[in-house]
């Protein structure tokens, strides 16, 4: 069985640091917020599974409807010898280009990168049962900091998964693609998964669901401040708010203050005051037209040479060629 790497560019310790800086920084700011990616603890992660299998959450189904559809097409197309994932979770959608990939008789390896090096070292125990002949080298890192550690060797696929894209705002998206496009060859692949611009009437239910799934999900960010840094958040008083923005075209999951309250946050030695109705910005989650990304594409260098859709045109993956 072939050698199974893991590379750690990213320690528990780098981790709580970048905790306590990004809760410094959003807690005392005006409005409030925290990145998403503190979400997703193992109840995070758990939670958000949940959210993937419930009625209202389309985008995970239109993805791998897409991926089931066109993997084959994606591995003659690009003739990739090795597949990154980028922010790759338990990578089981991924598993479809995998086998396009391999039944295309290209692929050698399987990079897939990851914050958390207990999710990765699950997935690839997981992965090196069912692909034996694979190569499989996990990298413990995080997307927007450490793209200097892809590896360099082979012709390479990075794929960007589960409409990810879209909890980057503008600046950020422009930052990260012009990063991943210095790392790739001229006639190397990025495939992205987005989501599409559409009636609020399905993308709000999709962030707001009637069993209160995502509520918890979204207040769980509060539950890993309290066991991370000593906060004393009471999570069952924060509301959970999901709305579109049609001038930015993004959904925003905020948690809202339902009365005043201090909340003490002992590892930074901040109190941070609410007023009652005030909100926390937990999440943006950008959704595109096709020129849109397209355009941002290729002012990163990058040229589109396919696009595919779901059945009901509700996601995108989109497949691009560094130039």
């Amino acid at each position: 069985m072939p050698e199974l790497d893991l590379d750690v560019h990213l320690t528990a310790e780098d981790l709580a640091a970048a905790l306590r800086a990004d809760a410094r920084r959003g807690l005392t700011a005006t409005p409030k917020w925290l990145p998403p990616k503190y979400f997703y603890d193992a109840r995070g992660s758990a939670l958000f599974e949940e959210i993937t299998r419930l009625r209202e959450y389309y985008p995970t189904r239109a993805e791998r409807e897409i991926l089931a559809e066109r993997a084959g097409a994606i591995a003659r197309r690009t003739g990739a010898k090795v597949l990154v994932e980028l922010g790759s979770g338990s990578s089981e959608k991924t598993r479809l280009l995998l086998d396009a990939l391999r039944e295309h008789g290209t692929l050698g390896s399987f990079v897939p990168l990851d914050v958390s090096g207990a999710a990765l070292r699950d997935a690839l125990a997981a992965l090196r049962t069912d692909y034996p002949d694979l190569h499989l080298h996990g990298i413990v890192a995080d997307f927007v900091n450490h793209l200097e550690v892809l590896p360099e060797s082979g012709t390479r696929l990075v794929a960007f998964l589960g409409g990810t894209i879209g909890n980057l705002v503008p600046a950020e998206r422009a930052a990260f693609l012009a990063g991943v496009r210095a790392r790739l060859s001229p006639g190397e692949w990025l495939l992205i998964g987005a989501d599409l611009v559409k009636n609020p009437a399905v993308l709000v239910p999709a962030y707001d669901d009637a069993a209160g799934v995502t509520a918890e999900f979204n207040r769980n960010v509060l539950h890993v401040l309290n066991r991370e840094l000593h906060a004393d958040f009471n999570p069952s008083l924060f509301a959970h708010v999901a709305l579109w923005d049609p001038a930015n075209e993004w959904i925003e999951m905020r948690l809202r203050a339902t009365r005043p309250m201090t909340v003490h946050v002992a590892d930074l030695g901040l109190d941070v005051s609410f007023a009652g109705g005030e909100e926390l910005r937990t999440e943006v989650s950008a959704k595109f037209r096709p020129g849109r990304l397209a355009n941002e594409l290729a002012a990163a260098g990058f040229a589109v040479r396919d696009r595919w859709t779901d059945t009901l045109g509700r996601f995108s993956l989109t497949l691009a060629a560094a130039v």
